[in-house]
């Protein structure tokens, strides 16, 4: 069952924030009115839009496996920028927060309560401290104790809680170690311990860089090609690399309910530390040296070992390379063996994937991969599991000799699920599912899980083995309507036992009794919350278990519809429109924000498939564009955007006469429809979405302005590959140059705003990329602005930095679009 870089420009510091820089705009006295603005620091947008901001978020839930208790996880509001200005250590992709050992920039939990599914009283969770940043809440295999981190400035503690008597306790001080991602500990199986992370408190103090260089820092290649895409956060120097195993030094431990702690072998970098299923063995990954310049920690060298309980090394499985020459291209991976894991259907029985091809996918190979198993004590010859077509990407495991092995051809956008029978290895599998991972339509779902005697989740059966359970976004021409099926492994059809059905959005979440079928759903409409029910099959009766508020009843009202329309080239959209709450039919035509985020296809039909549903709740997100609905602009958000290559074309080969296309395509729509004035259209996007922006200021005049956020624009910054792009800049130049908003960036004549921050982290869109495109348009004489938000990453964190977006995204839009010149008044 489902339980539930391093970049800080001097020439761009904090004080320039606010800064305006506006080039070409027609009102000098609007310049000097947003330089006296600019002086006062972070802005706050209407108090409309900021109330949203500072509204109570709906708790996330955990269920527990039988369905009889809920976990309702309270988060605090958005951290201050002084917290996100805290110091931060960026090291091989892996962002630190040196005071704690932790990751930085994490978000917290600040409260947990205990909630009955049936009766739905529910209860706090006494003894946590005040303001606590809770972390990582995981259910113990007998769901009778949940354990989770607390955070302080010391550093992070674990912490338990006993769901009887629903009382927190600390078992740990301030030293557990989570710097690497993933949870830092994990539960023994008998529920009465934990195997846990710790900081190793032999590793002295931390390193300081010197101020005087020993020399210089050196990057080599001897005649290898080692391609890589464009990295943030990578080691730099050897200060870099003494950090970092300052930092990833880890202390494994036992540590007991009673907070009783016992060491488990050596301290050393460990990357992972997994616990068998009877727990007697530990799977350990060490990282190795020499580590990389090039690439992230994950491409690290590292050894894969076998511990006993005690510390003791059992057997070495593998000692893997620094992996630097990973050929470019979605289906290549790592040579040797990967993916290593335990079986949690058996007491200590491990399986792995191993590549036939070098890791390479052009090359032409019998099978891709080859899954391997191996049994405790690990002194036998690895069996085969089973033989893929495609690259291998998981197996889902059942109780009674069932698995089930996943794998993908990106080339061809195509996904196959294969039965195999882990008694009769290497024999050749049942293909249950092939079909491309595309089709929404025919997405027959994720299986069902429950859990065994282990503790361990495996493939929710019925009894005789027979049929397996899925859910499913249910995608239809309609809309999204979700459903569970019952799913015959012989016959490979599928039986629906629950859909959702018009005025609601109703996704299955849990089967939490089988034979009597009752699931858990959460269930939403255009006007109700989405709340937590219990529905019964059988007798057709549903129970609600949790009464959310409206979370901002700012919204409370807003108009909502699903539009359906058609590209030139037939290719078939859809958008959700968004109207203020009193708009009427027949009201003057209103300004209107698009919103998009473009994505690449090798099916039409695919690409023309309706992706959501009229009837989900309305949303709202810091992102989000549907702030401005209650500012009286019509917003047009999830604009599709599809990027189609079919047969041997690829999708970018004709980006920007698609992505216009669909913009016409919108903009007629909602022009004909009566409700947006064409003259008054502004169009943004966030990340690709930026990208998506630039381009289309660059090869089109269909708006009045345009917001980019934390976008790339110089593709020659990313020359091998990006986005769904897997061809290098020196195999398709002109496709790279052509997709590049700074390419044409004197073209653009329409008003853009640049937001990015300042420490982004995200692969390729390095801050250099708006600073560059800024830079570009002002040279031509474009109305430009550029805001850099200091600390902030890829995604904006702090209540000020958004805040402060809010009212910069605000005030262009006033600006630029609700002020222009209407449509009407042109003609």
């Amino acid at each position: 069952m489902h339980l539930k870089s391093v970049y800080s420009s001097k020439r761009l510091t904090a004080s320039l924030l606010g800064l305006l820089l506006l080039v070409g705009s027609p009102a000098p006295v609007a310049i000097a009115q947003a330089n006296k603005e600019a002086s006062n620091g972070y802005q706050r947008p209407p108090e409309t839009m900021a109330s949203i901001i500072d509204a109570p978020s709906t708790p996330g839930v955990s269920i527990n496996s039988k369905g009889d208790w809920m976990l309702l996880l309270e988060r605090a509001g958005y951290p201050s920028i002084e917290e996100l200005a805290q110091p931060e250590s960026r090291l091989a992709g892996l962002r630190i927060n040196p005071a704690t050992n932790g990751q930085s920039r994490a978000s917290f939990i600040n409260n947990i309560k205990v909630k009955q599914v049936n009766g739905g009283q529910e209860f706090p969770i006494s003894g946590l401290p005040q303001n606590a940043q809770i972390s990582y809440v995981t259910w113990s295999p007998d769901e009778k104790q949940i354990a989770f981190t607390v955070t302080n400035a010391q550093g992070i503690e674990l912490w338990a809680a006993g769901i009887a008597d629903r009382q927190a306790k600390k078992l740990t001080t301030a030293t557990l170690n989570d710097a690497y991602s993933g949870r830092p500990f994990s539960w023994m199986p008998d529920s009465k311990a934990l195997m846990v992370k710790f900081v190793d408190e032999k590793r002295g103090d931390m390193p300081k860089a010197s101020l005087v260089p020993a020399g210089p820092n050196i990057q080599q290649n001897i005649g290898k090609a080692n391609p890589s895409r464009t990295y943030q956060d990578l080691l730099k120097n050897q200060n870099d690399v003494q950090l970092f195993d300052y930092f990833m030094q880890t202390q494994l431990k036992l540590v007991s309910l009673d907070g009783k702690q016992q060491n488990i072998g050596q301290a050393g970098i460990i990357k992972s530390a997994d616990v068998s299923p009877d727990g007697q063995y530990l799977l350990v990954e060490t990282i190795q040296k020499p580590y990389s310049y090039l690439v992230p920690h994950y491409y690290f060298p590292y050894h894969v070992e076998v511990w006993s309980r005690d510390g003791k090394v059992v057997k070495q499985l593998a000692q893997l390379p620094l992996a630097e020459d990973i050929p470019i291209g979605f289906d290549n991976v790592a040579k040797g063996p990967r993916s290593y894991d335990w079986r949690p259907d058996k007491p200590a029985t491990l399986y792995w994937a191993e590549a036939q091809d070098g890791g390479d996918a052009s090359k032409e190979v019998k099978e891709r991969d080859v899954v391997f198993m191996l049994e405790a004590p690990f002194s036998g010859k690895p069996a085969k599991l089973a033989g893929t077509k495609y690259r291998y990407r998981g197996v889902q495991w059942g109780n009674n000799n069932l698995a089930l092995v996943n794998e993908r051809l990106w080339k061809t956008r195509t996904e196959r699920v294969v039965l195999v029978h882990p008694d009769k290895p290497a024999q050749t599998g049942t293909v249950l599912i092939e079909r491309s991972y595309e089709d929404g339509y025919n997405d027959p779902g994720s299986p069902v899980y429950t859990k065994n005697q282990y503790g361990r989740s495996v493939l929710m059966t019925d009894k005789k083995g027979d049929n397996i359970y899925m859910i499913s976004e249910g995608g239809s021409p309609e809309g999204n309507r979700p459903f569970l099926s019952e799913f015959n492994l012989k016959s490979k059809k599928a039986k629906i036992l629950f859909r959702s059905e018009a005025p609601y959005y109703e996704r299955p979440v849990d089967i939490i009794d089988l034979s009597n079928k009752r699931i858990i759903t959460r269930r939403e409409s255009e006007k109700d919350v989405p709340n937590y029910f219990v529905r019964d099959l059988g007798k057709k009766k549903i129970t609600q278990v949790t009464s959310f508020p409206h979370p901002y009843p700012q919204l409370e009202g807003v108009q909502k519809e699903l539009l359906q329309y058609e590209r030139n080239d037939g290719v078939k959209l859809t958008a959700v429109l968004y109207l203020p709450k009193d708009y009427k039919k027949g009201d003057a035509v209103l300004p209107m924000l698009m919103w998009a985020y473009p994505r690449e296809f090798k099916n039409a039909a695919a690409a023309g498939q309706v992706k959501s549903s009229p009837y989900e709740f309305t949303r709202i997100s810091s992102g989000s564009p549907l702030f401005w609905v209650t500012r009286g602009y019509a917003v047009l958000d999830r604009t599709d955007f599809p990027i189609v290559g079919e047969g041997e074309a690829q999708p970018n080969d004709t980006y920007v006469e698609q992505l216009v296309a669909s913009a016409e395509a919108a903009i007629n729509k909602v022009v004909e429809m009566g409700v947006a004035d064409r003259n008054r259209i502004a169009v943004g996007g966030h990340s690709y979405g930026a990208f998506m922006t630039g381009n289309l200021l660059a090869h089109s005049n269909l708006f009045a302005a345009g917001i980019a956020r934390s976008g790339a624009y110089n593709r020659t910054l990313t020359p091998f590959g990006f986005q769904q792009e897997e061809r290098t800049y020196w195999e398709a130049p002109e496709v790279y140059n052509r997709m590049s908003p700074f390419s044409a960036a004197h073209k653009v004549k329409t008003p853009i705003l640049l937001i990015h921050g300042e420490a982004d982290n995200n692969s390729g869109t390095f801050p250099i990329q708006s600073e560059r495109f800024y830079n570009a348009l002002k040279g031509h004489g474009a109305t430009t602005r550029l805001v850099f938000l200091p600390h902030e990453s890829h995604g904006y964190a702090a209540r000020e930095s958004i805040l402060h977006m809010l009212w910069e995204m605000d005030n262009w839009l006033e600006t630029y679009v609700k002020k222009r010149e209407t449509a009407s008044s042109k003609q």
